[in-house]
């Protein structure tokens, strides 16, 4: 490979690959390699740099999410995807603020990429109502479920961390606190 401008540029493959394995080498690259593209299509329609920088963001980690899940078929260029992406993100956020929507000013081939966007949208909308639950649960329950769903600690460790006299108590405890909050949760 030449060590020209081309190599900045990832691949495709490259590009997946790097998400499986955690890259965030890969990520830079991809960042850098397509924003370009984007910023120009925002500036022309109705939008600003920090519009454009956010939907690209949104963007990345719908792609990410995506490959991570491993249902992802590149059924285009990673590019095109991107842009479509930007492009649902965009629409969407043009007719929420009830801004011209009318003539979209295109660069690149489109292809349909809705239902990742609304797919990414509910899990966000999930996780900040589950945050939110978890704020109205108190403790010691809010510290056992996160130390034990998002820190992974084990149950022993949970058993020291609380005092409790055995795992068995912290099981229960942990039983009943994830009780409190799907009740919580679903009251939201």
């Amino acid at each position: 490979m030449n060590n020209g401008l081309k190599s900045s540029v990832p691949t495709d493959r490259e590009v997946i690959l790097g998400i499986l394995n955690n890259s965030g080498d890969t990520l830079n690259k991809l960042y850098k390699a397509h924003f370009a593209m984007i910023l120009q299509f925002i500036l022309n329609n109705n939008g600003n740099e920090d519009d454009a920088k956010d939907v690209y963001q949104e963007a990345i980690i719908i792609l990410y999410n995506k490959v991570k899940e491993g249902n992802f078929e590149l059924s285009s260029k990673l590019k095109t995807y991107i842009y479509s992406v930007c492009r649902r993100i965009w629409l969407k956020k043009l007719t929420q603020n009830s801004k011209k929507t009318g003539n979209i000013t295109d660069y690149e081939d489109v292809f349909v990429v809705e239902e990742d966007v609304e797919h990414h949208e509910e899990k966000d909308a999930a996780f900040v109502k589950m945050q939110s639950a978890l704020e109205h649960l108190g403790e010691p329950c809010k510290t056992i479920i996160q130390d034990f769903y998002i820190n992974n600690l084990s149950m022993q460790d949970i058993c020291e961390k609380f005092g409790y006299t055995n795992t068995d108590n912290a099981k229960t405890q942990k039983y009943k606190c994830l009780q409190r909050l799907k009740k919580i949760f679903f009251q939201h």
